[in-house]
């Protein structure tokens, strides 16, 4: 998948799905559940033991999912992950040596940012997208709508704090996509192997986000 296949499907489905869980096998069921739950699109947090190696089987076994890494912080780990075949990496904030990597890997750079100075800095140092992180501390959907007023340019993800609750005003501020983590992959229902659990978390957080977009 060509870089800009995967920017495209991020910003179609508007759910990028953190999994941050205790195994490798944990987080190839629940990337796997959330793919035929209609989501095909997968962040695998270094934290997740082994988590070079689940991205490439997931990228092996997937090909049409966007699988990515997720809490990147260093050039090794960023290189190692494009290797395995990561459709982008993502930082809790701004790493240049991860983007300088993704963009000479020819893969998505999504590094996270906070303040108006932060955003403008992952900006110009190539994000394709910029993460605001954590989103809903920060005065959720109405910092990111502040954030738009003098950014429109800058596509904003919205990540840490959005569920249920927050999510359509998260995309009617202007967000691109939302970063979701447990609210759509409960550490329980990964671990009892609940698909159908999944499946109905996943079919809510698609229709808030095609009800923000049909609301303009």
């Amino acid at each position: 998948m060509t870089r800009e296949e995967a920017k495209l499907r991020i910003e179609k489905i508007g759910i990028l799905p953190g999994i941050r869980v205790h195994s490798a096998a944990d987080a190839i069921y629940a990337a796997e559940t959330v793919y035929h739950a209609g989501i095909p699109i997968a962040e695998i947090t270094m934290t997740v033991p082994n988590a070079v190696s689940v991205i490439k089987q997931l990228v092996q076994r997937l090909p049409e999912m966007v699988v990515g890494a997720g809490t990147v912080l260093d050039a090794d780990t960023a290189r190692r992950c494009a290797d395995a075949g990561a459709a982008f990496l993502t930082s809790p904030g701004l790493v240049p040596d991860v983007v300088a990597c993704a963009l000479k890997s020819g893969v998505l750079a999504i590094p996270g940012a906070l303040t108006p100075t932060e955003i403008i800095a992952a900006w110009r140092a190539g994000g394709d997208f910029v993460k605001i992180f954590p989103a809903a501390p920060m005065g959720g959907d109405q910092y990111l709508r502040s954030l738009k007023v003098p950014l429109p340019q800058v596509p904003l993800i919205a990540a840490g704090g959005v569920n249920q609750q927050t999510a359509v005003g998260f995309m009617r501020a202007g967000a691109s996509a939302l970063g979701v983590g447990m609210e759509l992959l409960p550490n329980d229902a990964v671990r009892r192997r609940e698909d159908h659990r999944i499946h109905e978390l996943a079919r809510r957080f698609l229709g808030f986000v095609a009800e923000a977009r049909a609301q303009g």
